[in-house]
């Protein structure tokens, strides 16, 4: 019942308040770099590919010295940075476009910006959330993001997609722009003391290989995250691989209207906002790792599906179905994954262990795009999402069989990748 929702804090609604804005209009500005490309500067699914899989690559590669500099530092001032970074870099492109200066090479320059800024700020968070949530409420913290997440995922794109139609498309990238200042300003609205961050011992040095590499260390020594890691990384990088492959397709030779692309997207997420609610009863009931299980092998049935799209209503229908699928399977695992990986992270490693985790996973996702780019361009879009379907039939072999006591220092997670 409504009445008898559980409060974590003033404090957690400022961050709440804050994720949710910058969330929304991050969602509202869906894809945005790739429609630009594609309706601005014309280009091909080729080098729409490239766009994603370069700022990916050169964004991941110079965000990983941003774990252990995140670890040492309090978080909310490194938090609100980055959103101001986001915020000058994602308005640079409308001011560009207005001056009639916006080329290919400013799409992928912020795009690298933004990376890097977007893993040092969920790194940052994850760690900051532990002063504000009990343990105890962990897992209905995160819920409360995912169902953030997949109510704006939902409302956003057909928005979006609607103000691209009547505006142009600099509408909604000026919109997420403002989306990072107000999250800075209601990070800033938080108040209280923060908690201290650890402190170094030894050497006061900016890096050292040792603190560089111990996030990965305590996922890859780890029984249950090692897998977890290769599950996740495949799962998305396959999943993300294919939405610039969609977008071309569905833009580009088989006719749809920006509205109709959003809202093949917007609809299916009232899925991950139902998925997302029904995480903890179903932990609750059935246990934390059968649901994992479960709700992870589901979400990796859906991708073949969408090489079948075809033209007007029921290429439309196609995409919502199979999106509806996905989306739910992933509201469900979302919150409980985020839970378990924090679960088993000691306090002085969480910033760590998620800027490798996010590091990796974008890696892996520049990657997969790439070369579904290339084969796109060889073969065209739906051989390249068939090829990107197939395997994610086998990831539900990677999940972990067993469960793990949680650490004792267990904190809890913004973010889920």
């Amino acid at each position: 019942m409504a009445g008898r929702r559980r409060s974590l804090g003033r404090q957690f609604g400022w961050l709440w308040a804050a994720y949710g804005v910058s969330t929304v209009g991050t969602m509202l500005a869906f894809d945005a770099f790739p429609l630009i490309a594609i309706l601005v500067l014309h280009a091909g699914p080729a080098a729409v590919s490239a766009l994603a899989a370069a700022g990916l690559a050169v964004g991941t590669v110079l965000a990983v010295p941003l774990g252990p500099w995140v670890e040492f530092r309090a978080k909310r001032p490194v938090m609100v940075t980055m959103d101001l970074i986001r915020f000058a870099a994602v308005l640079s492109i409308p001011a560009a476009f207005a001056l009639g200066l916006l080329g290919f090479a400013q799409l992928l320059v912020v795009s690298v910006v933004v990376g890097v800024a977007d893993i040092a700020f969920r790194a940052a968070s994850g760690v900051h959330l532990k002063a504000l949530v009990a343990p105890e409420d962990l897992l209905i913290a995160n819920g409360r993001f995912e169902s953030t997440s997949w109510t704006a995922t939902m409302i956003g794109p057909p928005l979006g997609g609607f103000a691209i139609g009547a505006f142009g498309p600099m509408t909604t990238v000026t919109a997420d722009a403002v989306s990072y200042l107000l999250s800075a300003l209601g990070i800033r609205a938080i108040g209280g003391q923060e908690a201290p961050p650890p402190t170094r011992g030894g050497t006061s040095a900016w890096l050292r290989r040792g603190e560089l590499l111990e996030g990965w260390r305590h996922i890859l020594t780890h029984p249950s995250l090692r897998p977890l890691l290769f599950n996740t990384i495949l799962v998305n990088g396959l999943i993300m691989t294919t939405a610039p492959l969609l977008a071309t397709l569905m833009l580009g030779s088989l006719g749809f209207a920006p509205w109709q692309y959003g809202l093949a997207f917007g609809a299916p997420c009232i899925g991950g906002l139902i998925g997302s609610r029904l995480a903890r009863r179903l932990v609750v009931r059935f246990g934390q790792r059968r649901v994992l299980l479960a709700s992870g092998a589901l979400r990796a049935c859906w991708v073949p599906w969408l090489a079948l799209v075809g033209p007007g209503p029921g290429g439309l229908v196609l995409v919502v179905t199979v999106e509806l699928g996905l989306i739910t399977s992933c509201g469900i695992f979302n919150p409980v994954f985020a839970t378990y990986r924090l679960e088993q992270t000691g306090t002085d490693r969480v910033a760590r262990m998620l800027s490798a985790w996010t590091v990796t996973s974008k890696a892996t996702i520049a990657l997969l795009t790439a070369l579904g780019g290339v084969l796109a361009g060889l073969t065209g879009p739906r051989t390249a999402i068939v090829v990107a379907g197939v395997p994610m039939l086998a990831t539900p072999l990677l999940l972990p069989r067993t469960a793990r006591t949680p650490t004792h220092d267990a904190v809890p997670a913004v973010v889920a990748d």
